[in-house]
């Protein structure tokens, strides 16, 4: 992010709060938001001061990078709801397409060939750009590898638009870990649940940048 840059996380889940825990760290200001507002405020005031609560509509507003830290499902329906506000945007994507399968487990819950960045990327308002990214770790590493030395863990993005690059990659390195891009937005799949670049794919851990590189 530049100084100008203003971040948003919207969805406090796991992820989102794995994300903002994370970012407080950088001690850049962003925003968290949530449909419950008071859970907001109460991140905000566990994290400190550069974690600012807001509700949904306004940290939308206010923000140029949006993290969508919500599921799947929930991606296509809110981009047209703020389609407005989210127009010329950077839209960051850390969904994952699965479903308890009821026996511990995940299916996936769209086509095999099918990655939920490409379908995302479809539904995107005029000049808004996605970047499907801090997904490629379930929460618990995404929490726990974060600043790791001396040799930091990757996080893997993918984005159509390379203008995006250095935004996308400052978010990253604010989150703790080193980005590497894997390419444009059709090659989200492999760093999607069950994609050979995720941590509960073929990958099956952290990597450093060193060893990702072999991966890639």
């Amino acid at each position: 992010m530049t100084n100008t840059s203003k971040v948003a996380v919207i969805g406090l889940g796991n992820i989102g709060q794995a994300v903002a825990a994370n970012l407080s760290k950088a001690n850049k200001a962003f925003i968290v938001a949530d449909r419950n507002v008071e859970k907001a405020e109460e991140l905000a005031a566990k994290l400190g001061k550069s974690a600012v609560p807001s509700d949904i509509a306004s940290a939308v507003k206010d923000a140029n990078i949006v993290v969508l830290a919500i599921p799947f499902g929930a991606i296509k329906p809110f981009i047209s709801e703020y389609s407005g506000d989210l127009e010329g945007k950077i839209i960051v994507d850390p969904s994952n397409p699965i479903a308890p399968d009821g026996n511990g487990g995940f299916n996936k819950i769209i086509d095999q060939n099918q990655s939920a960045g490409e379908i995302n990327a479809i539904a995107l308002p005029k000049n808004a750009k996605l970047a499907k990214a801090l997904g490629t770790l379930g929460a618990a590493s995404l929490s726990g590898a974060a600043y790791q030395s001396p040799e930091k863990s990757v996080l893997f993005y993918a984005t159509d638009d390379t203008n995006i690059d250095a935004d996308v990659e400052e978010l990253i390195k604010d989150n703790g870990f080193d980005p590497v891009r894997v390419g444009a937005i059709n090659q989200s799949i492999r760093i999607e649940v069950f994609g050979d670049l995720h941590e509960f794919g073929a990958l099956g851990k952290t990597v450093t940048a060193s060893e990702a590189k072999a991966k890639i």
